[in-house]
Formats: C-alpha cells, structure tokens, sequence
C-alpha cells in the first residue's frame, strides 16, 4: 500500500519517475499503434528540419509541434486506460470521454500542420 506521508524525495523520487516513464513509453510502443505511428513521423521529420532554410526558433517550434502531438497521444491514451480501468461496460459518459481525448489528439495533429505551413510558407 502506498503511504503518502512516507514519498521518495530528492534525487531518489527523480530516478523513480524516470523509471516510471521509461516504463510508460514502453508500454506505448508495445501496445498502442497509434503512438507508434507518431514516434515515426516525429524520427522522419525532425531530420527533415534541417533541410530548411530556417533559423533555429523556427526549427525548435517544428520539433515541439510535433512533440506535442506524441504527448496529446499519451493523455489521450491515459484517458482511454483510466476508462477502461473503471468499467469495460458501454456507458455514453466513457465514450465521451475517450472521444474528447480523440479530439485533442486531432487538434494536435492540426496545430502541427498549421506551424509547419506558417513556417514554411512565410
């Protein structure tokens, strides 16, 4: 059982939360296709940065639209478990919330597009 008044601090509670993330990205890459195709778009385009005539606040923005569509992907993923984790039972209330963690991940993948036309387009 977990004793809030006895957490990790320090150096101890940073490794712990890596672990638990690298453990979480794991997971992502074993079980979820979707993230798995957005680490590969991010591994193709980012390289393709370079091949732009682009200063390196315009490239840095490139990157983080596209990072921020893997990490729209990993709520929208957490939303999706926490549903599941409640009840498989078919409930309009769980289907809208893993619908609006959908969402966001669409609006990602738009933000993205719109930064990378304004930047290379203008």
């Amino acid at each position: 059982m977990f004793d809030s008044n006895n957490k990790p601090k320090g150096i101890k509670r940073i490794i712990l939360a890596g672990e638990n993330s690298f453990r979480a990205f794991n997971w992502l890459i074993k079980n979820e296709s979707a993230f798995r195709q957005e680490i590969l778009l991010l591994l193709i385009l980012i390289p393709v940065t370079f091949c732009f005539n682009i200063n390196v606040k315009e490239q840095i923005f490139l990157v983080v639209s596209l990072l921020f569509i893997v990490f729209t992907e990993v709520i929208n993923t957490a939303i999706e478990t926490v549903v599941d984790r409640v009840s498989l039972d078919i409930h309009p209330l769980s289907g809208l919330a893993k619908d609006l963690g959908s969402a966001a991940v669409l609006l990602s993948l738009i933000m993205a597009i719109l930064v990378w036309l304004s930047i290379l387009l203008c």
